[in-house]
């Protein structure tokens, strides 16, 4: 169909301490890195090359995924040795495609979990004629988010990044972070230098009186930018209200990996995942949160809507409620976190030390 660029370099900061040691696109969400997910959909789109634009903990990608033939894909990887923006690191990749000039490349983010018809944006994009096409989506609240006004064809009218007053507000459409682009339109981005496309490469192309198409596509859409989205996004992959091939089992409540140990009396419900060498005790309660590989939650723990780092551990009858911990980190006995809390990785809270409730 066609070949893709993934751009996979960010450093996650608004996910610490998640990507402390782990880069965003590699943090496991339903069992699997996430960025497994978006390449099983591209592939079962008919995608076969894809080009990995890397800059953060670079190092991760290719011993993991390979040449990319387990997934029945053709991977090759470029890392940015200084930060290029979106424009600059797809233009940092051109001379690995082996698309023409007017053939279609797509592009997409790898922070986005989408149900998207990549079929439907590439046809779009041809039978349109356009230059770049962009999926957009529908949200309620525009503000954090780049607006993409078009007309009754879909022909984009102009790029209104992030507005903050009523009157600028004049659509609800959003820049969803995938495109296809013309070949030749990739080659006339700047090279070696840093590159927006949201607010350079598009504007630029507008003004120049190119063809940008939208497309609307209103299903499934989240932005793993945030610990709590990406909690979110992980137990929407295991209830199946996010689509993936390769969630590595079936759709329900709860997602047990295979050499993790759960007690027959422990409670997973809300698309839980309970990684590889994890281990749940007896009285747990773990409702929509994430347990990565080798964490372990002692007796009575109740943890909600959160996510446990790699070999941490959760001390009994600990209360966790919108949280992270990092890596390693140890919550003793008895504590209480609450909304929006990030533990450190490695770090120790010893018995009863935080507390939001009376200890009675």
């Amino acid at each position: 169909m066609t070949e893709a660029i993934l751009l996979v370099g960010g450093k996650g900061t608004r996910l610490r301490p998640l990507t402390v040691h782990t880069p965003k696109p590699m943090v496991p969400a339903a069992g699997v890195p996430f960025l497994t997910h978006q390449l099983a959909r591209a592939r079962a789109a008919g995608v076969e090359h894809i080009v990995l634009a890397t800059s953060y903990l670079a190092e991760v990608f290719e011993p993991y995924f390979g040449d990319g033939s387990a997934l029945g894909l053709h991977l090759e990887y470029v890392t940015e040795e200084e930060p290029l923006g979106t424009g600059g690191a797809i233009r940092n990749v051109a001379s690995r495609l082996h698309s023409g000039p007017d053939d279609p490349v797509l592009i997409f983010n790898g922070d986005i979990l989408t149900g998207l018809d990549i079929r439907a944006l590439v046809d779009t994009h041809e039978t349109t004629g356009a230059d770049v096409s962009l999926h957009l989506t529908k949200v309620t609240d525009p503000r954090a988010y780049g607006l993409v006004p078009t007309d009754d064809t879909g022909r984009v009218l102009a790029f209104l990044e992030k507005p903050q007053t009523p009157e600028e507000i004049v659509t609800d459409q959003i820049n969803a972070g995938a495109y296809v682009f013309r070949r030749s339109v990739i080659d006339s981005i700047p090279l070696g230098r840093p590159v927006s496309v949201e607010r350079e490469t598009f504007p630029g192309l507008l003004a120049a009186g190119a063809h940008l198409q939208g497309m609307v596509d209103s299903t499934y859409w989240l932005d793993l930018g945030t610990p709590a989205a990406f909690v979110r996004g992980s137990a929407d992959l295991v209830l199946g209200r996010a689509p993936s091939p390769a969630v590595p089992g079936r759709c329900g409540d709860r997602l047990v990996l295979p050499t993790a140990q759960v007690a027959s009396d422990a409670k997973l419900a809300g698309g839980t995942v309970v990684g590889e060498g994890a281990f749940v005790a007896e009285g747990a309660r773990i409702f929509g949160s994430t347990i990565l590989p080798g964490a372990v939650i002692e007796p009575g723990a109740v943890i909600t809507d959160s996510l446990i780092g790699t070999r941490a551990r959760v001390g009994q009858r600990s209360v966790l409620t919108g949280t992270v911990i990092g890596d390693g980190a140890v919550i003793g006995p008895d504590n209480e976190l609450l909304e929006g809390a990030r533990i450190w990785c490695d770090a120790r809270i010893p018995a009863g030390a935080v507390r939001f409730s009376s200890d009675q």
